[in-house]
């Protein structure tokens, strides 16, 4: 073959042709080495004087040498605007010139992926920060997420990005774990409803979607990052992989990330029967698998699956992971020894190269025609990096507007006994370690955080008003005076004295509790700050129970990344408003829902548990798991998933049931009615809830199988029409295989999976059957409001 000739006029240039014809041209004209080029990644940060991207120093590798590197090709650059704080247009100036760069070194012209972290926003400098995912689950408000997701897409797409590492589809087993914060909850069609949403809205701006983390992460035990994971198969089939089920199928996501864990002994990195048995074959995926990061050193490092960073490589690429992330290790130098060694075949990494180089094509990126200048800086004059500085606003406001609508309806009110809404207090008092700290908003992967933290001279880019610049403004007529009592973690009560003196002169207290986010131990949550119970941070209970004994009505607000029992205060405190890291907007929102101004509409994503020491439990559980005379402890909830108030009441009634009893293969149709009897408009959550009494083996008492938002004005009633799949039934029978039996059902109609308004007995007939991956997974759910 002539190298020059094939590249006169490459086929894979030719726009005409699909994604796959022109990657296999392509494939036929590279070097094994220039191959391996594009399995790799390199961790980069933006220069913020418009530079090219520099190789970021970090703790696990050496930087490579790009001058090495690039002649080769490149497959993705790592973070370039989520590792050091830069401005958006230099760093979109630095990533172009970069790409340039790239493009230049290497012989077929091809550019680098972009991507970056995207969890509760743009994880860059400047960039909104929404609220992190528990506080979407907490919405139960897939439409609100999707416009969510396009917006941080289309600013991620406008500045040169091309693949965003969300949404965490992890479903919470236990409570302790630090990444419960980024899971959108307890129940799988909760996570996989909000989540399939989140990737619509990021897909359809152009941006790669990553589902992660594939599979059984947060089962780990104990709740403790990275430890092994010991579930069975059907907790797999029936809990953890249905979230990604149905993201793959009607989110389309391009891209799937590896999880940590093992699952029985077997690391997801290296399980073929997961990443290409299940996920290719049997579900049609045909995207890109990729690395957490280190993953596939993690395969001789932690799990010790591997001898040698080549065996790691062979069995990462043999199971089915495509691209390793951050940075070039394994499939580096290690793949090239072990092909020509005849350990791995050049087909398994022809078939890795296959996926990425269609990636590209659909990207764009291999395109005669393609331009390293983003969207963000289209006409703009780049000679002169500092002229272009705060001419890309990466938190306007539409953006500013879509956090405090997310904010709104993630604040959820656990307990009221009349003193919320509270009209004009005289006397704040506002105590408590959150009530005056801008980052109590945050979660662990917003960039102030994660990245920020790291630069406390730099300023955070985007306002974050505290809790008590939000009070003052939303009660201007009223004295806030505040005390912080305590520190979020730490053990001094000597604040104590000043906390309860200020309660003790006030009408009212608003006291702030909960985490603090941070990253491995700097925190009270977030990746690898896992607590060793569900009992409040540091002194956070005492400084709670002596507000408790003073004697002035306490309204406990918590801006947290977990459920945390809450001790007396379940029974004692005027009011619980909880939050889980609501945002920028944050703040404001639960000031809204203090004063009225906003008529709170969250349900709870997590069970809220009563004592701190029963984990793991969530409300998925089964009959030996709920509280007996056999056991000493309680595994009950205080507040238990999808629980929420307002400041309305809403009526259900006038239930139809057309159809009761139908096949295994059919539907169940049922109707009824919700109405507004309150005084002031509001929102009601309406979840339906199977509970199957007797099968073959064994289930959950309940498990959601649907909801619907219904905003309601006064006096407004709407009829809700459900009809009921009998594939929503389906569970992983004896067999291992997903079966609909015959039997009696129950359909809870409820208002949370403790406040069940309408039962409705069912009948499956007929033989048993057996449903796969093309079941139907949602009701039909229809309103008619008058």
């Amino acid at each position: 073959m002539n190298p020059t000739v094939e590249l006169a006029n490459p086929v894979w240039r030719d726009v005409s042709l699909d994604p796959a014809t022109r990657a296999d041209a392509l494939i036929a004209a590279m070097t094994l080495r220039e191959k391996t080029a594009q399995l790799v990644g390199v961790w980069v940060g933006a220069s913020d004087e418009g530079g090219e991207v520099a190789p970021h120093q970090h703790e696990m590798e050496e930087p490579p040498d790009l001058d090495e590197l690039l002649p080769n090709g490149l497959g993705q650059l790592t973070r370039p605007f989520g590792t050091v704080p830069v401005d958006a247009a230099v760093g979109a100036l630095s990533l172009a010139r970069s790409q340039q760069r790239i493009v230049a070194a290497n012989r077929f012209g091809i550019p680098a992926i972009a991507h970056e972290e995207c969890l509760a926003g743009f994880a860059a400098w400047g960039a909104t920060a929404y609220p992190v995912p528990l506080s979407w689950g907490a919405t139960f408000n897939p439409e609100l997420v999707r416009t969510m997701a396009t917006a941080i897409g289309t600013d991620m797409r406008a500045v040169g990005v091309h693949q965003g590492l969300a949404p965490v589809l992890d479903v919470v087993r236990d409570a302790r774990w630090g990444r419960v914060e980024e899971t959108i909850g307890e129940d799988p069609y909760l996570v996989g409803t909000i989540a399939t949403a989140y990737v619509q809205g990021l897909e359809s701006a152009g941006i790669v979607a990553t589902l992660k983390h594939f599979a059984g992460y947060s089962a780990s035990r104990a709740g403790r990052n990275l430890a092994p994971v010991s579930m069975g198969a059907r907790e797999r089939a029936d809990v953890i992989l249905p979230p990604f089920e149905m993201a793959l199928r009607e989110g389309r996501p391009r891209s799937v990330m590896h999880a940590y864990t093992d699952t029985d002994g077997i690391p997801s990195a290296a399980d073929q029967e997961l990443l290409t048995g299940l996920l290719r074959d049997t579900w049609g995926f045909d995207g890109t698998v990729v690395a957490d990061y280190f993953g596939i050193a993690f395969l001789k490092l932690l799990h010790g699956v591997a001898g040698s960073w080549d065996e790691a490589a062979g069995l990462a690429l043999a199971s089915g992971v495509d691209v390793e992330l951050p940075t070039v290790k394994t499939f580096g130098q290690p793949l090239l020894d072990a092909v020509e060694a005849g350990t791995v075949p050049e087909e398994l990494i022809d078939r890795a190269l296959r996926r990425i180089l269609v990636q590209k094509a659909q990207l764009g990126l291999l395109d005669p025609d393609w331009n390293p200048v983003p969207q963000a800086l289209s006409g703009a004059e780049l000679a002169v990096p500092e002229a272009l500085r705060g001419s890309v606003d990466l938190d306007p406001p539409a953006n500013r507007e879509l956090a405090r609508e997310l904010a709104e309806q993630a604040v959820v009110l656990l307990r009221n006994d009349g003193t919320l809404p509270l009209g004009r207090p005289r006397r704040i008092a506002l105590i408590g370690p959150n009530a005056d700290t801008p980052t109590a908003v945050l979660g662990c992967y917003s960039f102030p955080v994660h990245v920020g933290s790291q630069h406390p001279e730099v300023p955070t880019g985007i306002a974050l008003p505290t809790l008590r610049e939000t009070l003052a403004a939303e009660f201007p007529d009223a004295e806030i005076f505040s005390a912080p009592g305590a520190t979020v973690d730490g053990d001094s009560t000597a604040g104590f004295a000043e906390a309860v003196a200020a309660a003790r002169v006030a009408d009212v207290v608003v006291l702030a509790l909960g985490d603090r986010a941070g990253l491995f131990g700097r925190g009270t949550s977030g990746e690898g700050c896992d607590a060793e119970s569900i009992q409040l941070p540091g002194v956070q209970q005492q400084l709670l129970d002596a507000l408790l004994d003073a004697d002035t009505p306490v309204v406990l607000v918590m801006l947290a990344g977990r459920p945390y029992a809450l001790g007396r205060a379940d029974t004692e405190a005027a009011a619980i408003v909880q939050s889980f890291f609501p945002g920028e907007a944050g703040t404001e929102a639960i000031a809204g829902v203090l004063s009225g101004r906003v008529n709170p509409s969250g349900r709870l994503p997590v069970s809220v548990p009563r004592h701190k020491g029963v984990q793991p439990s969530t409300y998925l559980a089964a009959r030996l798991a709920q509280d007996s005379d056999v056991s000493s402890t309680s595994t009950s909830a205080a507040y238990g998933f999808g629980h929420g108030l307002g400041y309305t009441e809403f009526e259900w009634s006038a239930l139809d049931v057309s159809v009761a009893e139908t096949g295994t293969d059919g539907s169940f149709r049922i109707a009824f009615e919700v109405r507004n009897t309150g005084e002031r408009s509001g929102c009601e959550v309406v979840q339906f809830y199977l509970h199957d009494p007797v099968a073959s083996v064994v289930q959950p008492m309940q498990r959601l199988v649907g909801y619907r938002r219904l905003p309601l004005e006064p006096g407004e009633a709407c009829r809700v029409l459900l009809e009921l799949p009998a594939d929503l039934a389906s569970f992983t029978g004896r067999t291992g295989r997903r079966i609909v039996e015959p039997g009696e059902l129950e359909l809870r109609i409820s208002a949370s999976s403790t406040d069940h308004r309408i039962t409705v007995p069912l009948r499956l007939t007929g033989p048993v059957r057996e449903v796969d991956h093309t079941r139907r997974l949602h009701p039909v759910v229809t309103v008619e409001c008058r």
